[in-house]
């Protein structure tokens, strides 16, 4: 199994990230030697809209929604989110997609306990959320898409984002529940979460 990693240090444009992505999808289906990719980066402001965006879903109507081909709702990407996508081939994984999101989740759970963070799974609600008192606040979204059984687009991780961004919009579709960030559950140093979770996330894709 032949994984590449890509690490982006400047921002990344969404839709050169997106083109480059679904480039490397159609080597998979099409040429046999094509490595999977796993790649770190950050974009600049955006909010994008997947497969079950709704327009009630945006409240200020001035901002610009940029559609997707991935899965979920509505959300923001920007300075301060990791974001990881991914272009992983599930016929080499017995072709179980329930089995491969919770491997996603698996590898932020278990990298968050390095920083000593709890976050939960919610089967209703993808994605991780951190639990305070009554208050249940999402950390880690995920959308996914697969074609021919590869998987690709992934997850953003919240580090330490501008959170206002958010209320523009109900993110992911789901009003009763909030958004967070690492940095507001502890603060600490997260300089080395991304090898922390490449490490994680390669151990768990070889299962």
């Amino acid at each position: 199994m032949t994984i590449e990693i890509k690490r982006s240090i400047k921002p990344v444009d969404y839709y050169k990230a997106i083109n480059e992505l679904e480039a490397r999808v159609r080597q998979l289906i099409e040429e046999k030697n094509t490595k999977e990719l796993i790649w770190f980066l950050e974009h600049p402001n955006i909010y994008t809209a997947g497969s079950g965006y709704n327009d009630n879903d945006v409240l200020d109507k001035s901002i610009k929604i940029n559609k997707t081909s991935r899965g979920g709702k509505i959300t923001w990407h920007g300075p301060g989110q990791l974001i990881c996508y991914f272009a992983i081939d599930l016929s080499k994984r017995k072709k179980d997609i329930r089995k491969f999101i919770t491997v996603i989740e698996n590898s932020i759970i278990n990298s968050l306990d390095n920083f000593n963070i709890n976050v939960v799974s919610d089967r209703r609600n993808i994605g991780l959320w951190h639990k305070e008192g009554n208050k249940v606040n999402k950390v880690a979204a995920i959308g996914i898409r697969v074609k021919k059984w590869i998987a690709y687009h992934g997850f953003s991780l919240n580090i330490n984002n501008e959170l206002q961004q958010y209320k523009k919009i109900i993110p992911c579709g789901i009003k009763k529940k909030g958004i967070t960030n690492l940095v507001k559950i502890k603060k600490q140093s997260y300089k080395n979460i991304t090898s922390i979770i490449e490490k994680n996330l390669i151990n768990l894709l070889k299962i």
